[in-house]
């Protein structure tokens, strides 16, 4: 009785420790998620860990939609400010463009740490809005370059390396 009790006790650790770890991806998202990770496997971005931080990537109704502004998509919070969810507005789904160019948009928000847009409608991937979702998606590879070479996060890195590149050369002059 006291084994059972030991092994359930275990297996109720195990079985919260994992849950803890699941994040839940809409399916409509997962190809777009799996290449925007390509990405950031060619531009040594790490996101593996961000990535178990988060609850869901889903597409959700919620959001504002009016004539005058409809929000696309956004990331969510809990009370301690820690994004827990990226989301993305439903109708985004009438268009498999502009669909790629939002969520790229949200995944670089919390994976890029791009903590403000880059511009107010400018036709790129970072800005408030874009008149033309299309024309961002024929400039594709470039748009995705210079959103990743732009970002907070590679920055940040590219800053390290060379003060450690900086630092070693003074440390080998000595």
């Amino acid at each position: 009785m006291k084994k059972s009790f030991v092994t359930l006790f275990g297996l109720f650790c195990v079985t919260f420790t994992i849950a803890q770890n699941n994040v839940k991806i809409d399916g409509r998202l997962k190809p777009l998620l799996d290449n925007f990770f390509e990405y950031c496997k060619e531009y040594n971005i790490e996101y593996y860990d961000k990535l178990f931080e988060l609850k869901n990537i889903d597409i959700v109704d919620t959001l504002t939609v009016s004539p005058e502004v409809s929000t696309l998509g956004m990331l969510t919070r809990d009370k301690d400010n820690k994004v827990e969810n990226i989301v993305i507005n439903w109708m985004v789904l009438l268009d498999q463009e502009i669909l790629k160019v939002v969520a790229f948009h949200e995944f670089a928000h919390y994976f890029l740490e791009y903590e403000k847009h880059i511009c107010d409608d400018c036709g790129q991937i970072m800005a408030v809005v874009n008149s033309s979702y299309f024309d961002i998606v024929k400039d594709w590879d470039n748009q995705v370059k210079k959103l990743f070479m732009d970002s907070p996060i590679y920055k940040k890195r590219k800053t390290v390396a060379s003060i450690n590149q900086h630092s070693r050369q003074n440390y080998l002059a000595n």
